[in-house]
């Protein structure tokens, strides 16, 4: 069955209502997302491990495309010591975020990523990607990530 002829129209009117809200009217929720956003790849551009062990659960489950599950915080901070360090650097596509509230857990952001190599500038590749944010003890933390679509090795022009 079709999902559109499925949901009611007054509930896709809504759901684009208020995809649009979100990019264009920044609420306190999407401004919180957004800066955690920034601090966490911070610390992924900087290999600042610690900070970044801080701002990921304990039982993180992180789904990849190319690479495929890795479960558990310090199998991923072993993997961004080993591949990302040094070797790559992400901005967010600041016009692609989404973010909505998840009630009683936190949020799920969205949006695309921009992956760079420093050691070669001209290799760059966009990626989509869905994270949960668990707000729990005063504490936003990644507890879930799916980065999907990537398209690295193109050259850009």
């Amino acid at each position: 069955m079709h999902l559109c002829k499925s949901l009611p129209p007054l509930l896709i009117l809504a759901a684009v209502f208020a995809s649009a809200q979100t990019a264009q009217h920044p609420t306190a929720l999407f401004k919180t997302v957004q800066a955690e956003d920034a601090r966490l790849f911070t610390a992924y551009n900087h290999c600042d491990l610690t900070t970044l062990g801080d701002m990921v659960s304990d039982d993180l489950e992180f789904y990849h495309d190319q690479t495929g599950l890795t479960v558990g915080k310090a199998k991923f901070l072993a993997a961004i010591k080993e591949n990302i360090c040094g070797k790559v650097h992400r901005q967010l596509l600041l016009d692609t975020l989404e973010v909505y509230p998840i009630r009683g857990y936190g949020a799920v952001e969205l949006g695309i990523h921009r992956f760079s190599h420093p050691q070669d500038p001209g290799n760059i590749g966009d990626a989509r990607f869905v994270m949960l944010w668990q707000y729990k003890d005063g504490a936003w933390k990644v507890t879930r990530v799916i980065s999907y679509e990537h398209n690295h090795g193109l050259l850009a022009k």
